[in-house]
């Protein structure tokens, strides 16, 4: 495998195998010419796959969700000049459903989907509406939710395989405001995430923040408006502004959490 250098060194070791399932993937690619996917990923995986990405200096690749804008992605790795195409992922949505009287959650369907015991890495974006719900899942896995899943909870759903669903997504972003002394890493995870600048530090140093799809392990680099980060365990960001100096000098900033 082509030497990462030292920069994932600190990292965790569950995520250094993820770097290396990763670079592996870049590798068997480029010997053998064959498009490789991973699965779905997180917003942190995802940003962390790309860093490896850049590093490597292949620049083919695609992140697929079963739509655009998707949280939760699929990479895929394409051979040195052909074409990223989304129709090769291994994803598929299925719809459900039911009366819109019965009101269902996120958790309720991802709950049911791992008691068929699917890990969560087969499942994509569970876009949750009123009688009507879409899934995406990996391939694989398809077959078994349609065969074994007949209500969600307590509620009888019907499932279809749908080619082109209907997306209705709500984008939704909890307010966060406060202080800060200086735009500091370690300041900022500090307000977004509500823990002491010292346990912020703890997660910063154990590559758990990455910033504009960068890992950032230092606690001084310094953060600026628009910046979007997302810290393991608490979930994505975005700096939506700094708005000047309270009497002690300290900054004004508003950060916006994605729910």
């Amino acid at each position: 495998m082509r030497l990462l250098g030292t920069y994932y060194d600190k990292l965790p070791q569950e995520d250094r195998l993820f770097v290396n399932h990763i670079a592996d993937m870049v590798e068997l690619c480029e010997k053998k010419y064959i498009v490789r996917f991973s699965s779905f990923l997180d917003i942190r995986q995802a940003e962390l796959a790309k860093s490896v990405l850049n590093r490597m200096e292949h620049d083919n690749y695609m992140f697929y969700g079963g739509y655009e804008n998707a949280l939760r992605t699929v990479l895929g790795v394409f051979p040195t000049y052909s074409e990223c195409d989304a129709e090769e992922f291994p994803i598929k949505a299925l719809a459900f459903r039911y009366r819109e009287s019965d009101k269902l959650s996120h958790r309720d369907f991802l709950g049911s989907f791992m008691g068929c015991r699917i890990g969560r890495n087969m499942i994509g974006d569970i876009i949750v509406n009123d009688g009507y719900t879409v899934a995406f899942v990996y391939d694989t896995v398809c077959g078994t939710i349609c065969s074994d899943v007949r209500k969600i909870g307590s509620v009888g759903v019907k499932i279809s395989l749908e080619d082109s669903p209907e997306i209705n997504v709500n984008e939704k972003f909890e307010e966060i405001s406060g202080t800060v002394s200086s735009m500091r890493a370690d300041c900022v995870v500090s307000t977004a995430v509500r823990l002491s600048r010292e346990k912020s530090a703890q997660l910063i140093r154990a590559g758990n923040l990455t910033v504009n799809c960068e890992v950032m392990i230092s606690v001084s680099s310094e953060l600026k408006e628009k910046d979007i980060f997302s810290v393991r365990g608490f979930g994505k960001f975005v700096i939506d502004e700094i708005s000047g100096k309270t009497k002690k000098d300290r900054l004004h900033i508003k950060i916006k959490k994605y729910i």
